[in-house]
């Protein structure tokens, strides 16, 4: 089993980046950023709107009640400003699985390093604290830039979910990419060369 307490107030943090549980007062910090439209693109839930952002926020407490995700949100110590979100998803204690994903950001915040301390920060929790076996990530098959800051966060593809989404364009269905870490790899290698890779210098990948 999981080591993991879906009531407890977890914070991550390092020098660069906090993250804490998602609350509905998030909806006011975090309105700027989600009116940027292009966030939105690959996500079934739009938080674009204050009516919008309502919801998708609710919806993640609510699974969080629910025992099934656990929401955060991002705040950037170095701007000192909120910059998105992220959440661990389809939490499975007996099978030490977890995923990771709905995670968004600014645009002044991508290209700064930012997501790999995020994922590090994430990666360590889950494998260290929670004792998870196993994490997994998906994307579009057309999302090219997530799936790049995947493998440069240290996620293997594992395959496809054969036209698992509609398409972008409303005609038809689409492919997932699958990614995961598994614990081994982590404590062997990923762990350190994307430790390595954190520096407030420019990330060319958000």
């Amino acid at each position: 089993m999981l080591n993991f307490d879906f009531k407890e107030e977890y914070i991550l943090e390092d020098d660069f980046v906090k993250l804490s549980p998602l609350k509905i007062e998030h909806v006011d910090d975090l309105i700027g950023i989600a009116n940027e439209t292009d966030i939105w693109k690959y996500s079934f839930e739009k938080g674009n709107g204050i009516d919008n952002l309502t919801k998708y926020i609710q919806s993640t407490i609510d699974r969080r009640k629910e025992e099934r995700d656990y929401p955060f949100v991002v705040f950037d110590k170095i701007k000192n400003r909120y910059a998105g979100s992220t959440r661990y998803l389809e939490i499975l204690p007996g099978l030490k699985a977890i995923r990771l994903g709905y995670t968004w950001y600014g645009k002044e915040f991508r290209g700064t390093g930012l997501n790999k301390h995020c994922k590090y920060l994430l990666f360590e929790f889950a494998f260290e604290k929670m004792g998870a076996e196993r994490i997994g990530l998906a994307a579009y098959i057309e999302n090219k830039i997530s799936i790049a800051a995947m493998e440069s966060v240290g996620c293997k593809k594992e395959g496809f979910s054969r036209a698992i989404f509609p398409a972008l364009n409303g005609i038809g269905r689409t492919d997932a990419v699958l990614l995961s870490i598994l614990k081994n790899e982590w404590h062997e290698y990923v762990k350190y060369e994307l430790k390595n890779k954190l520096n407030p210098t420019p990330d060319p990948l958000f």
